[in-house]
């Protein structure tokens, strides 16, 4: 699955709208925080460090998905104060096209409204989660990077459809 990402509240929000159990890719510094240290393994994440080759983070997220788990990707890389930016990082194409495994897009609206980027409190105000149709990917020579662009496009789409 991958999806825009404006909010920390965005993989709750994720969690809450699909039935089944999703797994996360963390940044390794929330995992320093006995709290989240804690409650984010229980919540299906894994540490991941970000902006630097990291083999042991997707070993881990080759084997959840290997054994037919759903595993959320934002390929934005963090967050953005929109949650639709044009920068995207490559790895959803990469896990996608080397393990041959379809891509959910889901758009997540009103938690950078609940939640924004710098805030201490969360803001009453609703949240919605939108699901797109699976996205078979085929790799034939396309470079991740550009498979990640074009399931960012379908995120995008899915933005677009809820403002009509």
């Amino acid at each position: 699955m991958a999806s825009n990402h404006a909010s920390y509240l965005d993989p709750l929000a994720l969690g809450v709208a699909c039935s089944r159990k999703l797994n996360y890719m963390a940044r390794h510094d929330l995992f320093l925080n006995p709290v989240f240290s804690w409650m984010l393994p229980k919540i299906g994440a894994f540490p991941v460090k970000r902006y630097s080759s990291d083999p042991a983070a997707l070993k881990e997220a080759m084997r959840r998905l290997k054994d037919g788990q759903i595993l959320v990707l934002f390929p934005e890389g963090s967050r953005r104060a929109n949650g639709l930016s044009q920068e995207v990082e490559a790895g959803v194409g990469f896990l996608s096209a080397k393990l041959n495994v379809p891509v959910i897009p889901a758009f997540i609206k009103g938690t950078q409204v609940a939640l924004p980027k710098g805030a201490r409190f969360i803001r009453p105000t609703k949240v919605s989660v939108h699901f797109g149709r699976q996205v078979s990917i085929e790799r034939r020579g396309v470079p991740y990077q550009d498979i990640a662009r074009n399931v960012m496009e379908e995120i995008r789409h899915l933005a677009c459809s809820e403002l009509d």
